[in-house]
This record gives C-alpha cells, sequence and structure tokens, in this order.
C-alpha cells in the first residue's frame, strides 16, 4: 500500500480524508500533526502520524511516502501573517521537501477565485496565499492535481460535482465531496497535471475526474 501523507489531517475536510482513505486498499494515510496531544485521536482510529510544523523544515515528514494531499490552512480566526505562513509558505515547504524525496504526486486543496484574488477584497490576502502556493507547485516539476472548490459546507455528501477549468459561477460543496475528490486525484493518470474548479453538481464525482482528465 501506497503512504499518504495530509497535511492539515486535524481539520475538517482533513479528517475526512484520513477516514475515506483509511477504509482504503490501496493507500495508507500517515497524518502530519504539530503537537503531540493530537496524536491520541489517530492512533484510536488505527492511523499513524508523524510529528511536523509547516512553519519548519519538513524534509522528515516525507520519508517513505508516496504521495502528499495538502490540506492544511491557517483558519479564518488568524490575521494575514498566519495565513501567509501556513497556506502560501507552508504549502512551498511541503513542495520543496516533495520534491527531494521524489513523491509521485502532489494533491493540493486550494480556493475558488485564487485565479483572480483580487475580485474578493474580504478574501484577497487568503486567496494571493493559495494562488502562490498554486503556481510553486505547478512550477515545482512534481506531478500535481489542484482542486479549488466553491464555499465549503459540512452537508451530506452527494458523491455528484461539477467540474471546470474555470466555471465562471460561484456555488457550494460539502467537504464530504471534496474529500473524495482529492483521494481519488491520487490516482495515476487521473487529473495528472490539472487545476480545476469544483461545485455541488449532477455528474458522479469518478466520472466527472475522467473527463477533466481528458480535457
Amino acid at each position: 500500500m501506497e503512504k499518504i501523507l495530509i497535511a492539515g489531517a486535524t481539520g475538517s475536510t482533513g479528517k475526512r480524508i484520513i477516514e475515506i482513505l483509511n477504509s482504503s486498499t490501496s493507500f495508507e494515510p500517515i497524518a502530519l500533526i504539530r503537537k503531540e496531544e493530537q496524536k491520541e485521536v489517530f492512533e484510536d482510529m488505527g492511523v499513524t502520524t508523524v510529528m511536523g510544523d509547516l512553519e519548519k523544515n519538513l524534509d522528515h515528514t516525507v520519508k517513505g511516502i508516496d504521495r502528499v494531499i495538502f490540506a492544511a490552512g491557517s483558519g479564518g480566526n488568524t490575521g494575514e501573517d498566519k495565513t501567509i505562513a501556513v497556506d502560501q509558505e507552508g504549502a512551498k515547504r511541503l513542495i520543496d521537501a516533495a520534491k527531494k524525496a521524489n513523491i509521485k504526486k502532489f494533491i493540493m486543496l486550494s480556493a475558488m477565485g485564487a485565479d483572480n484574488p483580487s475580485s474578493n477584497e474580504d478574501l484577497k490576502t487568503y486567496l494571493e496565499a493559495k494562488a502562490n502556493a498554486d503556481d510553486y507547485l505547478r512550477e515545482s516539476g512534481l506531478d500535481y492535481t489542484i482542486v479549488r472548490p466553491g464555499a465549503l459546507t459540512d452537508d451530506l455528501g452527494l458523491a455528484k460535482v461539477k467540474l471546470g477549468e474555470k466555471l465562471n459561477e460561484r456555488g457550494e460543496i460539502s467537504r464530504d465531496d471534496v474529500a473524495f475528490l482529492l483521494v481519488m486525484s491520487l490516482a495515476d493518470p487521473l487529473v495528472k497535471n490539472k487545476t480545476f474548479e469544483a461545485l455541488e453538481g449532477r455528474e458522479p464525482i469518478k466520472n466527472a475526474l475522467i473527463d477533466m482528465s481528458q480535457a
């Protein structure tokens, strides 16, 4: 089984990613955690953890890892400095570590609007950080997938989505469905080196990803 490092494992979307991977026969989740007390939750699930801080060197966190999902975020209550430190520089740090370790694929959870941060003044710093991280990944030489969902909800996932390089509309998508999109993007050659937006829709996730792969 391939080992998948999840950055942001303790977050709402990260926990869903862990749960999906934990029942997979192809992938084994490895949760990146920052505090010792976070270990117990994952140990109770039978999930391996690795200690690491996105604001420090991360080379040790990718040893023995095959693929990476970056679903970390500074959260909505932190200042601009923290947003840049985690969402931008933390992502870059993990991309650098992944490159050194010859990681097979790097999956990035980005955000709709990252291609035009000035379109949303309230989220401008966040979207700029996401855009810079996305660009850095695209230029890294790693195989990647960048998923840019609309507003995230805690609704039950419907496993049906609408994907496109540019959807030209706003909307929502459940964290459940985003987690499934990220996990399914791990597979080769699905959505290799693709950047796309995602909203709730009518097409089953797997079909939508296959269509996106061929676009």
